[in-house]
């Protein structure tokens, strides 16, 4: 199924588009192996009761994270690439905000460890709280930096950062579990590594940025008119989209708190695809609106989509396939229970291809960001008891997942509103059905092999996984919707291996 061609001169594999969100992607994946192998340690080490409170403690810190940066750091995917030569005071802006913000909320929570402990089933919680208070200040200050570097176009700057701090954030969290196997030792390295990296902040905004740092109150006032309304949002979809967890943590105890933590587990893959894809398309979006191009962003939106849903469909469709081994093997069979729920979870990723929320902001619809986010959190909020009481731990991500889809279907009815795009050419229609039909059609044969193996996990996991990449790959090249020079491109990709294997061989 072929794409029908996009009103956009964006149709280079190598294009304003691809290669950064690339190189960005490669930066995430350096350090995706160690950061993903956090969990997968403390599970071996830690109880099933200890690791239910990690798991807490940074559900915690996630929360508070998203809600106290009141949209100040990513407001600035908006202001640099319109006001470069105010630059430096936008910049100190956000940071004399994240620290107020930062300060306030390790005091509150230091003050409210009690009660939130309390509130979360979790007498143990009270003791560890403090240490989120600090990770927390620290890490919001450094929220700004990858930021500054994807807007001033230093991708691969960014990406390096990406890299070395995801490896750094592995080493503390982990090293200290090793030698000590205790959760305070743990929590010790990770307020050591926000510091690092608060440094590493401080050390780059004052070299690039040092003499423009400059205090302003008219550019302070429009960039909390901006970034207020964007925060609101953020703090109610950060809200929204955590309350199934404080739901299940409230109903339930923390071993079983255990079980749904690991079943909605964080694929980072996710994280960095989407993130680097949608950071990327902003950039570029904004400069084709500020050019008064709505074709153009049109395109930039497309193409993005496009490439995003080649990458994201398969790798759900493998998660999907290899739920319960990959399940197993990383968290072993104490947390078998978690499969179904993972499944579900994973499913809930495919909308993520749309980037709506990317669009919206480009848009300046931060109000409108706020009603979706609203929408979401009524709907979880007003339903997520019945749900639960119908049908366990299930029922909680089943909201979760009725509630994401509604808010995507409205944010796509107002872009179209906005951008006065019809039903018909709202989206890649084409692109989206492709991507979606090879990802499945390439799970038939890794299925039926699935069903004839009896090996070591591992093992399955490896046979089953080449058999999916590869019947993908050759579905995609013969049917994909990509380009004659993407084509070529990953072919070359592809027999990269192949040939370093035979030069290995040779000599």
């Amino acid at each position: 199924m072929k794409q029908r061609p996009l009103a956009s001169p964006h149709r280079r594999p190598l294009d304003a588009l691809f290669r950064p969100a690339l190189t960005l992607m490669t930066g995430q994946a350096i350090g995706f192996a160690l950061a993903f192998a956090i969990p997968i340690v403390l599970v071996r080490y830690f109880s099933q009761e200890e690791f239910g409170t990690y798991k807490q403690l940074f559900l915690i810190y996630g929360t508070m994270f998203g809600i106290a940066q009141l949209g100040m750091a990513e407001s600035l995917f908006y202001f640099l690439p319109k006001e470069r030569r105010n630059g430096g005071s936008y910049i100190l802006n956000a940071l004399i905000v994240l620290t107020t913000m930062g300060l306030l909320c390790a005091v509150g929570l230091w003050l409210l460890r009690h009660y939130i402990a309390a509130l979360m089933n979790n007498p143990d919680l009270a003791t560890y709280v403090p240490y989120v208070g600090l990770y927390l200040m620290f890490m919001l200050v450094a929220a700004v930096i990858e930021i500054v570097m994807t807007v001033s176009k230093q991708h691969v700057a960014a990406s390096i950062v990406y890299a070395s701090t995801d490896i750094l954030r592995a080493v503390l969290y982990i090293a200290p579990v090793l030698i000590f196997a205790d959760l305070h030792w743990l929590m010790l390295g990770a307020v050591g590594f926000s510091m690092v990296r608060a440094g590493l902040v401080f050390t780059y905004i004052l070299r690039e940025y040092g003499s423009s740092l400059r205090p302003n109150r008219t550019l302070m006032r429009r960039h909390l008119g901006y970034a207020v309304p964007f925060g609101l949002a953020g703090i109610i979809e950060v809200v929204q989209g955590s309350i199934h967890m404080y739901a299940v943590a409230y109903h339930f105890d923390v071993a079983t708190f255990a079980i749904y933590a690991v079943g909605v587990l964080q694929v980072p893959l996710f994280d960095f695809l989407g993130s680097s894809t949608c950071n990327v398309m902003m950039t570029n979006m904004r400069e084709k609106l500020l050019e008064a191009s709505k074709t153009g962003a049109c395109g930039v939106w497309f193409d993005a989509i496009r490439k995003l849903a080649i990458v994201l469909f398969p790798l759900i469709a493998v998660l999907l396939l290899l739920a319960e081994e990959l399940i197993v093997l990383l968290f072993t069979a104490t947390f078998a229970d978690s499969v179904p729920i993972f499944m579900i979870w994973t499913l809930a990723a495919v909308p993520g291809v749309l980037l709506v929320d990317g669009v919206l902001r480009v848009l300046a619809q931060t109000r409108f960001l706020i009603i979706l986010n609203l929408v979401q959190l009524v709907l979880i909020a007003s339903t997520i008891t019945w749900f639960i009481s119908a049908f366990g731990l299930m029922g909680a991500i089943l909201v979760s997942v009725l509630a994401g889809v509604t808010y995507n279907i409205l944010a796509l009815a107002r872009i179209s509103h906005v951008l006065k795009l019809s039903l018909r050419d709202l989206l890649p229609w084409g692109a989206i059905l492709s991507s979606l039909t090879i990802a499945v059609a390439a799970m038939v044969p890794a299925l039926l092999l699935k069903s004839l193996l009896d090996l070591h996990l591992l093992l399955i996991l490896s046979a089953c996984g080449s058999v999916y990449v590869l019947t993908y790959l050759v579905l995609l090249l013969c049917w994909g919707p990509m380009y004659d020079d993407e084509k070529r491109m990953l072919l070359a990709c592809t027999k990269m291996p192949f040939n370093w294997l035979m030069k290995v061989g040779q000599s």
